[in-house]
């Protein structure tokens, strides 16, 4: 654990940056102090709510977040198509080392180039700043239940901390606590990991403890809504007790007898603790599906988002993930989608590909020149040979115009990433819109609902149903006979446990569910050790050939169900125990 200050001068030439929709007050950085910080006299608080814009800037954004790819090109979704030592390769193949992990996943310790915050131990020391001394700084003004507004700050940041704290619990399994404590350089920081379960009731009973004295959604001001809300505080609870009745940490613990990577015994109560907290969160009736999937990720304060982190408006998504061979519109295409999750999309009846019913067309796998269509999820998700991009149909057989086989990057799977990206399918250029990185949205809370209720009842009981139907209602598919949506009837708990698995795939692609699903669930190494494939596609004349290839073998041992402790930390501290294999 470090034992560096974060300095004040550095946090506050981020807050413009990051939450940068305010004027602040100018001043000579280099005399910042604490007493500035949180000044007695201040009774609007414009500095010490500065200083709490900064510890927002700590959650990151998963666009590129990992050496310029998605995590979920470290999964069995996808893989990257740029070439030498690409972290999250190394990260699919077993290359990596406690020494040699990749920044972009250590966040335990990282700092990124531009001298942001990309520990979660940073962005929790500078929360325990702001938490101990708040307290004297006179801010007027309260919520309408009474609670003052100084002290929803406070909850807003003990939000923050445990969302950081939970970010490590779910790569390493229990880390130190360090309470409320702000230690100085001179201290020596030589604490023990806490074990699992005492950071899971750490975390959740924080959550408890702020969840009455935070903003409400629907917020009165837009321009607020990065800020945390009750919501996000229930739905920060449900995720982790999500986890906490996982497999891999419910009685799947890797290191059977170590309560710092997982309970040492299963509870199938856990999962009903889940189930509850989820309810908790549909019960405000604050949120909703956004009828329109797309829409999610571009029009901001729509319904369905519950937490987010600002990302500002541009072209970036497009320009590192788009289909090449577009002059009037470079991009690099650096995260390929699979095969695997391309054949996890069903089609637009809802019935998987692999059903003798569903229409499936081997010859027109895309379904762009046959009826029915695929589940509308997998255009919206994935650029395919035959999409329509930029005004132009998308060629990514050998030698056309996205993949022409010549000496520059290109997609290696025959697959380009969509999700995330603006309207660009008859448009003949980019332009800028939002890419904020939604952190917590209604369909994970009914998803999750869905899967602690099929795992903790004998039966799968009809509300599985219900929020599986309300899900993919809002994707497109057609309701069929009965509006069962395709979802297959009287369902045993682990054939539902595999359709509700496959649903996480399909709703979340590409937003960091799947590389950490795969491990909660235990299934990573079946499904990561063997190989990660890709399509070839030949044009002959008019015709099409569809050619399964390998593009990747992948490698997972049991050790990598969890991070290893970061090298130095280890180095640093002799209290720290290393997780198993590492």
């Amino acid at each position: 654990m470090k034992k560096s200050i974060i300095g004040l001068s550095v946090l506050i030439a981020l807050l413009s940056g990051i939450y940068g929709c305010k004027k602040y007050e100018q001043f000579p950085v280099d005399k910042v102090t604490k007493n500035y910080i949180f000044d007695p006299l201040d009774s609007a608080g414009t500095n010490a709510q500065s200083y709490l814009y900064g510890i927002y800037a700590a959650v990151q954004s998963g666009h590129n977040r990992v050496g310029g790819d998605y995590l979920d090109a470290a999964s069995d979704d996808a893989v990257s198509s740029r070439t030498g030592l690409v972290p999250v390769t190394l990260m699919s193949t077993n290359a990596v080392t406690a020494a040699t992990f990749p920044s972009g996943e250590d966040v335990w310790e990282g700092t990124n180039p531009a001298g942001a915050p990309n520990s979660y131990y940073a962005g929790i020391r500078l929360a325990n700043e702001f938490i101990t001394n708040i307290a004297v700084v006179p801010v007027k003004g309260s919520l309408p239940n009474g609670v003052g507004t100084r002290w929803v700050w406070k909850s807003e940041a003990r939000f923050l901390r445990a969302y950081f704290y939970f970010e490590l619990v779910k790569r390493y399994g229990g880390v130190p606590l360090l309470g409320d404590k702000v230690y100085n350089i001179n201290d020596v920081i030589a604490l023990p990991r806490n074990s699992f379960s005492d950071c899971i009731n750490y975390i959740v009973s924080e959550c408890n403890a702020i969840k009455d004295s935070l903003i409400t959604a629907p917020l009165s001001n837009p321009n607020d809504n990065f800020r945390v809300t009750k919501g996000a505080a229930l739905a920060l609870k449900a995720r982790v007790l999500l986890y906490a009745a996982s497999p891999l940490f419910n009685g799947g613990n890797i290191d059977p007898s170590n309560p710092l990577t997982g309970y040492t015994n299963n509870d199938i109560n856990r999962w009903t603790l889940a189930a509850n907290a989820a309810k908790d969160v549909i019960a405000l009736n604050s949120y909703s599906l956004d009828p329109n999937f797309k829409d999610i990720f571009l029009t901001q304060n729509n319904s369905e988002r519950i937490f987010i982190r600002p990302g500002g408006n541009s072209i970036s998504i497009e320009t590192n993930n788009g289909p090449v061979g577009f002059q009037a519109a470079s991009a690099v295409g650096n995260t390929n989608p699979t095969q695997e999750l391309v054949n996890a999309f069903p089609m637009v009846n809802g019935l998987a590909i692999t059903d003798p019913s569903s229409g499936y067309n081997s010859a027109d796998p895309y379904a762009v020149n046959s009826t029915p269509k695929r589940d509308p999820r997998f255009a919206a998700s994935i650029i395919y040979n035959g999409d329509t991009w930029l005004n132009t149909s998308v060629q990514t057989f050998e030698g056309g115009q996205s993949k022409p086989d010549v000496n520059t990057q290109q997609t290696v799977t025959g697959y380009y990433m969509r999700k995330f990206m603006g309207a660009f399918e008859k448009t003949t250029a980019y332009s800028n819109h939002s890419t904020d990185w939604i952190v917590f949205r209604y369909a994970e809370v009914l998803l999750s609902l869905a899967e602690a209720e099929n795992e903790a009842a004998g039966t799968p009981p009809s509300d599985c149903y219900t929020q599986i139907y309300a899900i993919r209602a809002r994707a497109g598919i057609a309701p069929g006979v009965g509006s069962t949506y395709g979802v297959p009837q009287n369902m045993t708990t682990s054939q539902m446990r595999a359709f509700i698995q496959n649903e996480w795939r399909i709703e979340f692609a590409f937003e960091e569910h799947r590389y950490f699903d795969m491990k909660r669930w235990k299934i990573a190494q079946t499904v990561m050790n063997q190989p990660r494939t890709g399509i070839s596609i030949v044009k002959t004349g008019a015709t099409l050939t569809y050619n399964p290839i390998n593009v990747l073998t992948t490698v997972f041992t049991t050790k990598q169900y969890l991070h290893p402790i970061p090298y130095n930390e280890i180095l640093k501290n002799s209290n720290l125990k290393q997780n198993l294999g590492w």
